[in-house]
């Protein structure tokens, strides 16, 4: 309902605002100008998303502060002018006197009088911009008492001109003065476009919470502020709202089927808050549970019978949001059910460190030289797609590296805490484990420059002796942070030659401090065979570095000069034969088109093609 909240508000905020033409012009210029106007101006809207509100925030204050004395000013005047007694109103004793002379026609009006407190719901977007205290302060100091105003002030007018019978004559624009109609109508128009930028926010912020949790497809999720993560932009959620928000409307045209289904998105969004509000009472605040059941019943009971009033005009607009809400529920289910499914068949098929060990120092195969990088998501173990390459290649690397790239929720990660570094099995494999964390700001665009620090942090790991090889299957989970060749002089360099020929007194790199080049009999240097490339380590001083890791770091120095292998797993879902047509729709069609359609790891894109081999694999689930 957030989500078709999004596209329901810019509409009927903008057309709203752009419908005060009606009473500047005349109706046949009206007729024409009123929608393309309204249209130009949401394409403008979305257009500007990709900026991001920290770039363009500046403009939002003296916007909503001149929108806002602007409605206190004419809320006044229309008091003074029409009826100075209409302040009597907001007393509940005339709500209970309206609701029981009218009654059935009195509760279905609560549907537009709905209408009033819309945007409420999207407050928490501005959490990603503003303190819980300022918007407080904002909203109980200035906003809330402008608002009053701006609808005493429409009251006292309408007391004065209700028996009228055109339309025209009801409304927001009919009350404000006419020399004030156009720059009322200009102020109108971008307090509407700022309004609007909250739920599309909010919009962004719910997709990317769902496809955090596994609940929504994959998109591409840009990070427009350097200090605050809950500034985003996603391109492809952008887009879609902007078409679903001009086809509404240029279907509806009519800001009366637009309140209607804007109504019961709003409604159901703060009923639903309510209910789940009781979770955090007992849960979160730790409070009774008798306090979280009067709280739903006082506030439920009053948004139910907005609910129900907004829910009976389903015909005249209101099927609009639960349409929207029904095929994004349909899309969010489809995918959780085939991503939960996928992630059992994985942990169910993870190989052991039993079977690995069964297999030998050789795992039973011919291990080439070169490294090979195999990107799994999996933080622990071994994934079912390392066994299916093995039983169906004859060969493998003779380094291997389970790389796993996550993305941590912060701007940037030190250099020095880049890498998690742990051992696979005994020492003689030669198996590694590597988790890469990246900030949302952080940029990896050099692949050479990775490769580098990915092979000095291992060999650091290796160097620093933090930890030995296990035999015991128990601790293979044990990472060690290792920073970046580039973050600490103290860590192992890595020196490569373009020349086969290139000296041991040439080792000295002009960009390493002079104590490491100068320390006799430091650097320890060790050197492989004449290559295409010379690679050679330059090791700080340590109090010692025994025969078997200096038999590793040149192994792994021969495996670096023999080239670094991307390895990326494809798996693919399909449901097990016997299964329901249901299911088989689910899985083989609905979950399958999302994944398509939908976007991959980020590291697929910044890896050399030439160097990538991808594995498939497909799972019966």
């Amino acid at each position: 309902m957030v989500i078709g909240d999004g596209v329901l508000t810019p509409a009927i905020s903008v057309f709203s605002a752009v419908s005060g033409l009606e009473l500047s012009m005349a109706k046949e210029q009206h007729k024409y100008l009123e929608l393309p106007a309204a249209c130009i101006i949401l394409i403008g809207l979305f257009a500007l998303q990709h900026y991001g509100t920290h770039r363009v925030g500046h403009l939002f204050a003296p916007i909503i502060l001149a929108w806002l004395l602007c409605i206190s000013a004419i809320g006044v005047y229309n008091i003074l002018h029409w009826n100075r007694h209409v302040y009597e109103a907001l007393s509940p004793y005339y709500m209970w006197k309206f609701l029981k002379k009218t009654q059935r026609n009195g509760w279905l009006s609560l549907g537009g009088i709905l209408l009033c407190i819309t945007g409420s719901e999207a407050m928490f977007a501005d959490l990603g911009h503003f303190s819980q205290l300022s918007i407080k302060i904002a909203f109980t100091s200035l906003v809330y008492p402008s608002l009053i105003l701006a609808y005493m002030g429409q009251a006292a007018y309408l007391s004065q001109h209700h028996m009228m019978d055109n339309k025209r004559n009801i409304g927001f624009y009919i009350s404000v003065p006419e020399t004030l109609r156009w720059p009322v109508l200009v102020i109108a128009i971008l307090a509407a476009v700022v309004g609007s930028q909250a739920i599309i926010t909010g919009t962004f912020s719910i997709i990317k919470q769902c496809s955090s949790l596994g609940c929504f497809p994959k998109v591409k999720i840009v990070h427009t502020s350097s200090k605050i993560h809950g500034q985003i932009y996603i391109p492809e959620i952008n887009w879609f709202l902007m078409i679903l928000c001009l086809a509404v409307t240029i279907g509806f045209q009519d800001t009366r089927r637009l309140g209607n289904a804007s109504g019961l998105a709003v409604i159901t969004v703060m009923l639903v808050t309510t209910c789940l509000m009781s979770l955090v009472i007992v849960l979160v605040w730790e409070r009774s549970l008798f306090l979280a059941i009067g709280f739903v019943f006082f506030f439920g009971t009053i948004e139910a019978l907005y609910f129900c009033a907004s829910l009976v005009k389903f015909l005249e607009g209101a099927w609009v949001p639960i349409a929207l809400a029904c095929s994004f529920l349909v899309v969010m289910y489809v995918w959780h059910y085939g991503t939960l499914k996928k992630y059992e068949f994985d942990f169910q098929n993870k190989v052991s460190i039993n079977w690995l060990l069964s297999l030998g120092s050789s795992l039973g195969i011919v291990r080439v030289r070169g490294i090979g990088l195999i990107h799994t998501e999996l933080v622990s173990g071994i994934p079912a797609i390392f066994s299916h390459f093995v039983t169906n290649l004859p060969a493998f690397h003779q380094v291997l590296v389970f790389i796993c790239i996550k993305s941590v929720p912060v701007p940037h990660v030190k250099p020095d805490e880049r890498f998690l570094i742990g051992r696979i099995g005994p020492r003689e494999y030669r198996i590694y484990r590597c988790i890469v964390r990246y900030g949302y700001r952080d940029v990896h665009t050099d692949d050479m420059e990775f490769e580098k620090d990915l092979v000095c942090s291992i060999a650091e790991f290796i160097r620093s002796g933090k930890e030995d090889a296990k035999e015991d299957t128990s601790k293979e989970d044990d990472m060690t942070v290792v920073g970046t060749c580039s973050s600490s002089t103290r860590h192992v360099q890595l020196c490569e030659d373009p020349e086969s020929r290139a000296s041991t007194e040439s080792l000295s790199d002009p960009s390493q401090p002079s104590e490491i080049r100068s320390s006799p009999p430091l650097p320890v240097t060790v050197t492989a065979q004449p290559r295409k490339k010379r690679v050679r380590f330059i090791v700080p001083e340590s109090p010692q570095i025994d025969r078997n890791a200096q038999e590793e770091l040149r192994e792994l120095m021969e495996a670096r000069e023999g080239g670094v292998a991307y390895i990326l797993g494809n798996s693919y879902v399909r449901a097990k034969k016997g299964s329901s047509l249901l299911k088989k729709m689910a899985i083989n069609y609905g979950y399958d088109f999302l994944r398509r359609n939908s976007r991959g790891p980020s590291y697929p894109l910044n890896v050399p093609h030439a160097s990538t081999l991808e594995v498939g694999m497909i799972y019966d689930v």
